[in-house]
């Protein structure tokens, strides 16, 4: 169209056809309006399960004390916090098996020991949240200092198509429910691997396609009957409910995603369907 010609490449925003750069912006919209009730919506929309599929995904990351995560697009800290808690209880146990192995130390030298681990709890390892989206980011703040995390914590401001970050720089990469929100994957999944050290890992958690055909049907049913109905009602905004379900449902399917992060450079990728694939996870490796 010469719409197209004159704003830049076509794309789609839900089911519509739109210009790039309108997409961006649209997004930027339906995520400044959900960002206060972002939480509580996932929460209603995915009956709450989607906390454990957070779970899951640190999990496989399995993070040990002295990881360097950058987590792209989790403005609100889900899997910030979660991979705080992770590292936060494996140096603990790290801790108790030390002191196990220390039987005949003095008890001074014991509570000296145990004071300066524990001022280190997360043994050097930080996380960085980078989000586009300042409204996402304010609501991931607060809650950090309600929660009362704030050690190995950092916010940056940045897009996941050109990441203000330098090369090789982190060990895990996660993008949970981000990925199918940017407009160009296949530069947000060069980006990624751009930012990972050799050995770094790539993790993303997206919605994916049910292999289950009446599962398929009733999620369907779901999706486009209950969703936008829940969004009007829980945050008086049925447009932006309807663009997140749209855009699940254009997200392309588990061997075609996998297919694009190998072509990025990504080592030993596989993924993994929870819920019969209402999500996956998807794993690769830089070497």
């Amino acid at each position: 169209s010469v719409r197209g010609l004159a704003a830049g490449p076509e794309t789609h925003f839900g089911f519509q056809t739109v210009t790039e750069a309108e997409r961006r912006e649209k997004i930027y919209q339906v995520f400044e309006s959900v960002a206060k009730k972002y939480d509580v919506m996932n929460d209603s929309m995915t009956l709450g399960i989607h906390r454990v599929w957070k779970d899951i995904l640190v999990h496989k990351m399995n993070p040990s004390p002295g990881t360097l995560l950058l987590d792209v697009a989790g403005g609100t800290g889900d899997i910030a916090f979660r991979f705080i808690n992770y590292v936060r209880s494996v140096r603990e146990r790290q801790l108790q098996r030390k002191l196990k192995h220390h039987q005949n130390l003095s008890w001074q030298e014991i509570s000296e020991s145990y004071k300066e681990d524990k001022l280190k709890s997360l043994g050097d390892s930080q996380v960085v949240v980078c989000d586009i989206n300042k409204e996402m980011l304010k609501v991931g703040k607060q809650k950090a200092q309600h929660l009362g995390y704030s050690e190995g914590l950092s916010w940056v401001l940045g897009n996941a198509e050109e990441l203000p970050f330098d090369d090789d720089k982190f060990d895990v990469y996660t993008i949970a429910f981000g990925i199918r929100n940017v407009t160009r994957i296949d530069l947000a999944l060069q980006e990624a691997y751009r930012v990972l050290k050799p050995g770094g890992r790539f993790l993303c958690l997206e919605f994916s396609h049910v292999s289950n055909p009446l599962l398929s049907r009733l999620y369907d049913l779901y999706s486009f009957q209950v969703i936008p109905v829940l969004g009007e009602v829980i945050a008086g905004d049925w447009k932006s409910y309807q663009y997140l379900v749209e855009s699940i449902r254009r997200f392309p399917p588990q061997e075609e995603l996998k297919a694009m992060i190998e072509d990025a450079g990504f080592f030993n990728v596989d993924y993994q369907n929870l819920n019969s694939g209402i999500v996956a996870i998807h794993s690769g490796f830089k070497l």
